[in-house]
């Protein structure tokens, strides 16, 4: 039909843009010098691949659409079923809980006094001075939600994830402006391992400490000292030993796994904070293994279109009960959301003052073609609702017989709107305006705080490190 074929070259331009960026990420990976700069890189790749399949998978839908209509030209005529509006489907306020051990828990955060945090306090000598009372090991991972309606994908800012948090929380709301009743929001959650706090600086030491007993007292010194920079190396041995001194460690190119997803559809649309289940998707074994509680707390809500843009204006006639003929006053009248909006006039409409009478528009209203067997009967519709058990009809006459079926027409459109929507259209869902989106913070800096104030007191007050320049 006509109507998929002014998308499609957006949707084409999409998949091209997706493909470049793939292959832009792809050959920039492996000249990343920093950790974030690979992580972000790895995260596009993950999200460029789920936009290549989507874009290509909603062609395809449009194309094999299209063919339908073609053999099936009969059914875009004008009596065919009306097709329901589109709306805004906005998810917010994200928690996914976490489920550590109490040892795992509380070892992580023993692990902050002496592994990433800084040496014991003076007063409290370790037991054994060769080994730190908390050994620093926490397990971290990088994680990051997708989210999917059709062919539009979004995600949220990464977010570390250690022993130290008992939940996953994703600020601000992601909006999907062109949803249709029917939508399916797809949530996956990626995580990827990340290197423990000294991991990329213990193997120098080690290497270090390995030439040290080899090479023998006087030679090993001098190895050593040139490896850690020291300034109180022999003149001519520090930073001139170049067969001694290593290369800069590479930087680990990080790999998002599917950790957990779950699939939300209408009927879990509520203006309100509710808990989902998440089905889990790594196993304990899995380097980017977070101990999930296996559900996703989210706020999910919907605002289709009808509830705010008017499905028809113009005056109408309230007829009185039993009365015939074009009798009562005009009413310029608004058929949007719940309700026909009746005013006196314009100008009250657009004023936004409240309306002379309002009458209540549901997914069980009736509404037929005012019989015109009467003499002077001018065309109308006829609107039924059901209150306290009784039906109550309201008679609405129009100014000509095309004003009539224009109207009809629209209550027929707003009505399986309502039906489609569902509770969307029982009242006004707060739709939250997404924030700006920031720059991916660096990664905190790896190795404990008592390691890094050792460097500086070796690099005669230089401040930075390898993640986080002066």
């Amino acid at each position: 039909p006509p109507m998929f074929r002014p998308q499609e070259p957006e949707l084409q331009r999409a998949l091209e843009r997706a493909l470049r960026v793939r292959e832009g990420a792809r050959r920039l990976l492996p000249a990343c010098s920093r950790p974030e700069q690979a992580l972000e890189t790895t995260k596009t790749l993950v999200l460029c691949e789920a936009r290549v399949v989507a874009a290509g998978g909603e062609l395809q839908r449009r194309q094999e659409a299209r063919l339908r209509g073609a053999r099936r030209p009969s059914e875009g005529g004008p009596g065919a079923e009306p097709v329901p509006c589109r709306g805004t489907v906005c998810i917010s306020d994200l928690r996914i809980p976490l489920m550590w051990k109490d040892t795992e828990y509380f070892r992580n955060k023993g692990g902050e006094c002496w592994g990433a945090g800084g040496p014991p306090h003076p007063a409290v000598p370790p037991v054994n001075p060769l080994t730190p009372p908390c050994p620093p090991e926490l397990h971290r991972c990088a994680v990051f939600l997708l989210l999917q309606v059709g062919a539009e994908i979004h995600d949220t800012p990464t977010v570390l994830v250690d022993r130290t948090l008992t939940d996953i929380c994703f600020e601000g709301a992601v909006l999907f402006p062109e949803a249709g009743p029917d939508f399916e929001l797809r949530l996956e959650l990626y995580s990827a391992g990340l290197p423990g706090p000294g991991a990329q600086g213990s193997a120098p030491r080690k290497l270090a400490s390995r030439l040290s007993t080899s090479l023998g007292r006087s030679s090993g010194r001098r190895a050593r000292a040139a490896m850690d920079g020291s300034p109180a190396s022999p003149p001519g041995t520090a930073g001139t030993a170049g067969a001694l001194l290593l290369p800069p460690p590479g930087v680990p190119c990080p790999r998002f796994q599917l950790l957990a997803h779950t699939t939300l559809s209408l009927a879990q649309v509520h203006d309100g904070f509710r808990t989902h289940d998440l089905v889990i998707a790594a196993d304990e074994q899995s380097p980017c293994w977070v101990p999930l509680y296996g559900r996703v707390c989210c706020r999910l809500a919907a605002r289709p279109s009808c509830m705010d843009t008017p499905a028809a204006t113009g005056t109408l006639r309230l007829q009185a009960p039993g009365a015939e003929g074009p009798g009562g006053t005009p009413l310029f009248c608004v058929l949007r959301g719940p309700g026909l909006l009746c005013y006196g006039s314009a100008s009250e409409a657009e004023a936004g003052q409240e309306p002379t009478l309002t009458i209540a528009v549901t997914k069980d209203t009736r509404v037929r073609a005012l019989d015109s067997g009467g003499r002077g009967q001018p065309p109308g519709v006829a609107v039924t609702n059901r209150l306290g058990g009784e039906e109550v009809t309201h008679g609405l006459l129009a100014e000509s017989t095309a004003e009539a079926q224009r109207w009809l027409q629209a209550w027929g459109q707003h009505l399986c709107d309502l039906a489609q929507w569902k509770q969307c259209c029982e009242e006004l869902m707060r739709i939250e305006e997404p924030p700006p989106r920031r720059p991916p913070a660096p990664l905190p800096p790896q190795g404990s705080l008592y390691h890094q104030t050792g460097e500086w007191g070796r690099s005669g007050g230089r401040g930075g490190s390898a993640l986080s320049p002066p």
